[in-house]
């Protein structure tokens, strides 16, 4: 496997950092499944063949319908099909050398204009980023003059917007030092962690709509995930980090996998486990939770239900999109491996 050798072993001195990672189980769940570390890294094999495939081809998918990836004439608002950005971010994590002409293909093909919105920026910001070119001096075609996308998305205005492009306008910000807050930025790190704070509800979750009864473990993972990046370090944001880490611990099924909830009904999947997973492991704190156990009916760890997804060509069973199965699988994944020596995937230079 074509791995950074760093990611795929794992020290003895992390594994003894983190010894929690491995918790005792308690008595009568004895049964519960982990994913061993051969288990891992046969999924986790094939889910990397099958995205680096796709990026070759340029397409969402190696079977069956099948788009273009990054396309203007498909997505002519955004110039890449929904999910890029994940996709992008776990080929860099599991060490991926991006093409000099698929990085062209990347930054002639995205749209950035006046109509531009947070969340179309902050994807641009981590896409770009996740290929090594810099989000503060890009150039769209057709353009004489680069643009500070990072600038951009500080004076847009974020009142008015969802937790999920909070959360994700807050990740991106944050991925490296060299992000620089501008004069007349509408926000900062801190005003837009306590924003999201705000938008918690009473039962420790978030809520894409802000409506309690529309909670789900998608949106809170988000959220807490983007409040560790804030790194705010106010009692009310600790506070809420550790409300939405126990909320992601009592949500998770017996299975150990994570879901939505649609017609009363949850539906477990692929994408919503690994939205826990890098939540989780997002903190040294909450580590333990992702190959181990959190609640005593659970069978098994999030991290051994998400990788039963992944099918023997790599592929993820269920997903309505590859780009976006497999991108935040193995973001996942890769979440979790770097938290292991302590790192993030969303920690760039």
């Amino acid at each position: 496997m074509k791995f950074t050798s760093r990611l795929l072993l794992v020290s003895a001195a992390a594994l003894l950092t983190f010894g929690a990672v491995s918790p005792s189980i308690s008595a009568g769940a004895a049964s519960v499944k982990t994913a061993s570390r051969s288990y891992q890294n046969t999924k986790i094999k094939a889910s990397y063949q099958y995205a680096k495939k796709m990026m070759t081809k340029n397409k969402t998918g190696l079977s069956g319908k099948t788009a273009y990836i990054f396309s203007k004439k498909a997505y002519p608002t955004t110039g890449a099909a929904g999910g890029y950005a994940d996709f992008l971010l776990s080929l860099k994590n599991w060490g991926y050398h991006f093409t000099t002409n698929q990085k062209k293909r990347v930054a002639s093909n995205l749209v950035i204009n006046s109509k531009s919105t947070p969340a179309d920026l902050a994807n641009a910001i981590q896409g770009l980023k996740a290929i090594g070119m810099n989000p503060t001096k890009f150039r769209p075609t057709g353009s004489k003059k680069a643009v500070n996308l990072v600038t951009t998305l500080y004076r847009q205005s974020m009142t008015k917007q969802t937790v999920n492009v909070k959360s994700q306008a807050l990740i991106a910000l944050t991925m490296s030092s060299s992000f620089k807050r501008p004069s007349a930025a509408k926000f900062t790190i801190n005003s837009l962690s306590n924003s999201i704070v705000k938008n918690q509800q009473k039962n420790n979750g978030w809520a894409y709509n802000n409506q309690a009864a529309s909670v789900d473990s998608d949106t809170t993972a988000m959220a807490t995930t983007a409040l560790i990046r804030g790194n705010a370090t106010t009692s009310a944001v600790k506070s809420a980090i550790s409300k939405g880490q126990s909320y992601l611990r009592n949500a998770v099924n017996p299975s150990g996998a994570y879901g939505y909830t649609f017609n009363g009904k949850t539906i477990q999947n692929a994408n919503s486990t690994a939205e826990g997973i890098i939540a989780l492991s997002a903190q040294a704190g909450s580590l333990q939770y992702v190959n181990g156990t959190s609640k005593s009916s659970q069978t098994a760890s999030p991290l051994y239900a998400m990788l039963t997804y992944v099918n023997k060509t790599g592929s993820i069973k269920g997903a309505t999109s590859q780009l976006i199965g497999i991108g935040q699988v193995s973001l996942a994944t890769a979440a979790y491996r770097q938290a292991l020596s302590n790192k993030s995937v969303y920690a760039l230079k």
